[in-house]
């Protein structure tokens, strides 16, 4: 399953699911000075960019270490996607929040790892650079593009809440999550497709 610039942002939006994390955000930050939420939101989301950012690169020596294939991790990286996808369409308001410790800043978990930095966001830029390597700069771009997006909603997490309503936030969060199964089926389709008809 080739992507192009778009189709990379599209799915990189959907597996950070910026809208997905309010909920576990907001209860987050309440404990930190609200001058500070914004800087620290940015930070967090700084922090998830290059850890994904160095999965994407070393994605290749990733791969050869494991002796891992690309259809393998097509097939896995669809896996966990569509896991995350039946999250986000059946996750309830009392969804644990990481075990995050009340009234403390966070720093890298748990809104950077796992919460942005996720297990399914690393496997999507893995496959990303491993699939088509020569168009790492169109990857870079889109990841950069998806984490500046999700940047600005978790900043503009409050505003976003009370315009929309919780109601409308998780009934975002649920569309999200059945285009995601959609995007998780098909790139287990495509890598058993790769196994074993062998293209």
């Amino acid at each position: 399953m080739d992507h192009t610039f778009v189709s990379a942002l599209i799915l990189l939006l959907l597996v950070l699911d910026p809208l997905g994390s309010l909920p576990i955000f907001i209860p987050i930050m309440r404990g930190v000075p609200k001058e500070r939420r914004a800087r620290v939101a940015l930070r967090e989301v700084s922090i998830a960019f290059f850890v994904l950012l160095a999965f994407m690169f070393l994605g290749d020596v990733f791969l050869e270490t494991m002796h891992l294939s690309e259809r393998s991790l097509e097939v896995a990286g669809g896996v966990i996607l569509l896991i995350i996808a039946i999250r986000m369409i059946f996750s309830t308001s009392s969804d644990s929040a990481y075990g995050a410790e009340p009234g403390k800043e966070p720093l890298i978990f748990p809104l950077a790892v796992p919460l942005l930095a996720g297990p399914s966001a690393m496997a999507t830029v893995l496959l990303l650079s491993s699939r088509q390597p020569e168009r790492i700069w169109d990857w870079i771009g889109a990841l950069l593009a998806a984490m500046v997006i999700s940047g600005v909603v978790l900043v503009m997490a409050d505003r976003i809440r009370k315009l929309l309503g919780d109601s409308v936030v998780s009934a975002l969060e649920k569309l999200m999550g059945l285009v995601l199964t959609a995007i998780a089926c098909e790139m287990v389709l495509a890598g058993l497709k790769r196994y074993f008809v062998g293209i």
